[in-house]
Formats: structure tokens, sequence, C-alpha cells
């Protein structure tokens, strides 16, 4: 009986959880880069070793793959030439 007891309070417990645990995700406390993320840093990545033309596909495959990605607008500029020029790092 006890156990019958035990097992329906744990049933109970883990129905309301996940109405306990409801909330919106504040995007800029994410813990995990998305895909897109990924393919932008990469694309800096290749970019920072001298990799012109790997930067250049890995960003277009960004934009086509990933439209809605938050890097999409700079992997545009950077695709277009308009994008601002990266500071210079020689100076330090």
């Amino acid at each position: 009986m006890i156990r019958y007891l035990t097992a329906g309070a744990l049933v109970a417990a883990l129905g309301g959880a996940p109405l306990q645990c409801k909330r919106d995700p504040d995007p800029s406390l994410r813990r995990e880069d998305t895909a897109g993320d990924a393919l932008y840093a990469l694309a800096q990545d290749f970019r920072a070793k001298g990799n012109e033309p790997a930067a250049q596909q890995t960003l277009r495959f960004l934009v086509e793959r990933y439209p809605s990605n938050r890097h999409v607008p700079a992997a545009k500029a950077e695709l277009d030439g308009t994008a601002p020029a990266a500071p210079d790092d020689a100076g330090k």
C-alpha cells in the first residue's frame, strides 16, 4: 500500500513540474551556440588564419542555410564588402 502511495506522490510531483518550470529563456543568456553562431565563428577563424576563400564559402553557407541567424546581417555585409574593416592588431 505504501509503495502505491509513494508512486502516486511521485507521479503527481513530476506531473506538475512542467507547469512550474515554464518560462521563456533569455536569448542573451544562452549556454550553447547555434549552428549559425558556430559557422560565423568558423568563418572568422578561417579569416584570421589567412584562408579567405574558406571564410567566404562558410559565410555563404551560413546565409543560405540559416537565414534567420543573428549573424546573417554581418555575414552579408562581409560578403558584399560593406563590413567595417577589422582593427589592425599589428600595433599591439
